[in-house]
């Protein structure tokens, strides 16, 4: 499964655990600002979208910040605040060696993919996904629970369901689901954790569910009819 946008192939797509690459610049512009902006063919970078924040790393020397470009669709990269004018030199057709910050895309990785998992645990419950934030130290998911949730508006029904979401995700995690994707009929991305869920998501994930360690269901609130459920998680260091 290779996924193409324009003359950029999103690798970061096919492999979380990519974090470097050898590739060439296939495009390059200035944004409102005036700043310069690069595209590589092979690009590793997940621009921040869908509830996850963006990789961080670097392009050649220079550490950058990948974005999602609106006139072209690809994923471009900006020179960090501290590095100036630190693309300036490349031109397309310039190879270039591109790396992330492995620890930060695990951890990106984990979030997203026990959020899924969360979503998964609230489906018995009857709640549908609403939103979900999957930043470091704000990872939440949103659900929307069958009647305006007003039985949840009890503090000890509340606290009944997240022992019920903590022990789904401890069953699953147990039995190590593996994490694929694939695309729909229409060209759609569809990550499956194993038979039990699946949801269009262009994130990055881990490979199977015990690649997750620490996930902890820390709160399960009532917020104008929607389920808020936060949690934390981390990718383990090996396996």
């Amino acid at each position: 499964m290779v996924h193409h946008i324009g003359a950029q192939n999103a690798l970061y797509l096919e492999d979380t655990y990519l974090t470097s690459v050898d590739t060439s610049v296939t495009a390059t512009g200035y944004d409102e600002t005036g700043g310069k902006w690069v595209a590589v063919r092979h690009n590793i970078f997940h621009p921040q979208g869908g509830g996850q924040p963006a990789d961080r790393g670097r392009l050649g020397e220079c550490e950058v910040v990948p974005v999602r470009h609106a006139g072209t669709g690809l994923v471009v990269l900006h020179a960090a605040e501290s590095q100036g004018a630190g693309l300036d030199g490349l031109s397309e057709g310039d190879v270039v060696r591109a790396r992330i910050d492995a620890d930060l895309r695990l951890l990106h990785a984990a979030l997203h993919t026990a959020g899924h998992l969360v979503e998964a645990a609230g489906r018995p419950e009857g709640w549908t996904l609403a939103g979900s934030n999957h930043f470091p130290g704000q990872a939440r998911v949103e659900l929307t629970p069958p009647e305006a949730g007003s039985r949840l508006a009890d503090g000890e029904e509340r606290e009944k369901a997240a022992d019920r979401l903590r022990v789904f995700v401890a069953a699953a995690i147990a039995d190590d689901l593996p994490v694929t994707a694939e695309l729909d009929d229409e060209g759609h991305r569809v990550v499956r954790l194993g038979d039990m869920h699946a949801a269009p998501c262009g994130g990055t994930h881990v490979r199977s569910l015990a690649d997750l360690r620490e996930v902890t269901i820390s709160a399960v609130k009532l917020k104008k009819g929607r389920v808020r459920v936060s949690y934390t998680a981390a990718h383990r260091s090996s396996r």
